[in-house]
């Protein structure tokens, strides 16, 4: 499947992107180990939260939904889950392969872990690592990626990991084992990474400490079912709110947005290259913050982008690369390794695309300068990663000539209907499947 989007227009209107695919993981996974029900709302129906939804109901859960975003979990307890009679395909979502090892090394059953042609090629040993030094034994392929066969049976004990960089999948796949092994778990962070985990095991009833950047927990307690109102993924409003801002005589509303000060990067480098954004109706609902967010067109300008920032939008960075693109003067990022190791090298890809589409930008190891510019048309890859479909769709709006973006088929993952929404919003998008 490619898009097809003519260039120009602008962005009108009100809307609500679809459910946070990080909340929606938990949600299931919580639900599934708490005892008693939980009931979900908002959840995310992309393919990503439903490979973990299927995991799962491999594992006993009888989990009934989603349907319009309803989602009922029976929980089993955490001794509850049974092992799976085949490998649990996690399709593209590295959350649902990383978080689940952590949940998988306390089982009593073997289990393995398997994914999509980009999934295999991700590295896992991150997560290995400390949930070995836990006491898990996790056999993987040549550099730590997948296939992960992770053997049951093993008692896991409580340490303290120093994470070398800031990731919250891996701060959560610890905390998750922490809840089976013997005595204290915690990890230290470098930089503040989205503490979703932290917030739902607290709203399952389940403590957990955080000191100085130290958060932990300790094993043998229990979760209790209770009721989550997801709300929509700032990471997918991310796309409109570019969107709007880089297109002439926009003004959108974007309601019900999950606003976690671990989340909300993104806000603020679009604000410090001047973007016109209002936070409205704030609020919280079942312990994550939330707000309406009105993003008008404004002129944008280059900006470095602060390093304290980067891991506050990490997933944001496609989105704000077509920003870069788009403003007055040079932005450069630093200090952003992990887009390396995403459903793609999103350094890489957006580098290549933004050339294609006659952006000057200079790659680094860790980052990309930009230089704004006029952006033309042409074809971009995808590397079949969706945030990179997403972006160089919302890029057509201050283009000169049509962009064709090849290899769409994984939007899908974390936001089902996109096309339709953003054309409803006034994008001139087209699908186009492999004969078309």
């Amino acid at each position: 499947m490619e898009f097809r989007i003519a260039p120009g227009g602008s962005m009108q209107g009100e809307a609500r992107v679809p459910g946070d695919k990080s909340i929606s993981h938990r949600s299931v996974m919580l639900g599934a180990l708490a005892e008693g029900t939980t009931r979900v709302s908002g959840f995310l129906e992309g393919e990503d939260a439903l490979a973990t939804v299927a995991a799962f109901r491999a594992m006993g859960v009888n989990i009934e939904g989603p349907s319009r975003g309803a989602l009922t979990i029976h929980g089993v307890g955490l001794q509850g889950l049974q092992a799976p009679a085949d490998p649990l395909d996690m399709g593209n979502s590295g959350t649902s392969m990383r978080l689940l090892a952590g949940i998988l090394a306390g089982q009593q059953f073997a289990s393995e872990l398997v994914g999509d042609v980009s999934l295999m090629a991700r590295p896992m040993q991150r997560v290995i690592t400390p949930l070995t030094r836990m006491g898990a034994v996790i056999d993987a392929a040549d550099g730590g990626r997948p296939p992960l066969r992770i053997a049951g049976g093993n008692s896991l004990r409580g340490v303290h990991y120093d994470l070398p960089m800031a990731s919250a999948q891996v701060k959560s796949a610890v905390l998750l084992a922490g809840l089976f092994a013997d005595g204290h778990s915690s990890v230290t962070e470098p930089a503040p990474t989205r503490d979703h985990t932290e917030r739902m095991l607290r709203g399952f009833g389940y403590e957990v400490s955080r000191n100085n950047g130290v958060i932990g927990l300790r094993g043998g307690g229990s979760l209790r079912g209770c009721d989550i109102d997801v709300p929509a993924d700032i990471s997918s409003a991310a796309f409109f709110l570019v969107a709007a801002s880089i297109a002439p005589g926009s003004e959108l509303l974007l309601m019900h947005v999950g606003v976690n000060p671990t989340r909300t990067g993104v806000i603020n480098i679009l604000a410090l290259m001047g973007a016109d954004l209002e936070l409205h109706n704030e609020r919280e609902i079942g312990g994550e913050p939330v707000a309406d967010i009105l993003v008008r067109h404004a002129p944008l300008k280059g900006i470095e982008i602060p390093r304290e920032l980067v891991p506050l939008a990490i997933d944001e960075f496609p989105a704000l690369f077509i920003a870069a693109a788009c403003a007055e003067g040079r932005t450069v990022l630093r200090g952003a390794e992990e887009l390396r190791v995403k459903e793609s090298d999103r350094i890489a890809s957006m580098a290549e695309g933004l050339t294609t589409l006659g952006i000057h930008n200079e790659v680094l190891d860790d980052g990309l300068i930009i230089e704004g510019g006029t952006l033309g048309g042409g074809t971009v890859r995808t590397f079949h990663d969706h945030r990179i479909a997403m972006a160089f769709a919302v890029a057509a709006l201050r283009a000169n000539e049509e962009i064709r973006v090849l290899d769409c088929d994984h939007v899908a993952t974390s936001f089902p209907g996109f096309d339709s929404l953003a054309r409803g919003l006034g994008l001139s998008v087209t699908v186009r499947d492999d004969e078309g």
